[in-house]
């Protein structure tokens, strides 16, 4: 979180002049625009830094015919599993209820079995959360706009 401390800093007094009810307005409209930063993201499947995820595992040839495979995460980016709320304090964007376990194996590269009676596999690191400077400079202008008006 060092990145963010000169940010924090400089609009920490501005954001002590709102209300709370105006807190929580900016902290919900900054998770909503960083939720839909994230889902679009993670569709064009590129990390925080600009670089593509690693690809899927090659699959054998002689695998089940028939079936095709989505996009990786397709359903993980939903609205239904990637929460965006805020409060007082903070703005959250966060994966609710059983995907965060793949989330996290995703997020930072872990071993986790494909199936319950499986093998356990090494995932590469595809990181679904994140900030970059992009993203940094939305919440400023989401920041300037709102305390503006």
């Amino acid at each position: 979180m060092n990145e963010l401390k000169p940010f924090e800093d400089k609009l920490a007094g501005l954001l002590a002049a709102l209300s709370p009810a105006g807190r929580r307005r900016l902290t919900v409209e900054i998770a909503k625009k960083l939720r839909q930063r994230q889902q679009q993201r993670i569709k064009s499947q590129k990390a925080p830094d600009g670089t593509p995820y690693a690809p899927r595992k090659s699959q054998p040839i002689r695998a089940k015919k028939g079936r095709i495979k989505r996009e990786m995460f397709a359903k993980l980016r939903t609205n239904r599993y990637l929460k965006a709320s805020g409060n007082d304090n903070a703005a959250v964007v966060e994966f609710t209820g059983k995907v965060q376990r793949i989330a996290r194996v995703h997020q930072y590269g872990l071993k986790d079995k494909t199936d319950k009676n499986s093998y356990t596999v090494q995932y590469p690191s595809r990181p679904l959360l994140g900030l970059s400077d992009d993203v940094l400079s939305l919440v400023e202008t989401t920041i300037n706009i709102h305390l503006s008006a």
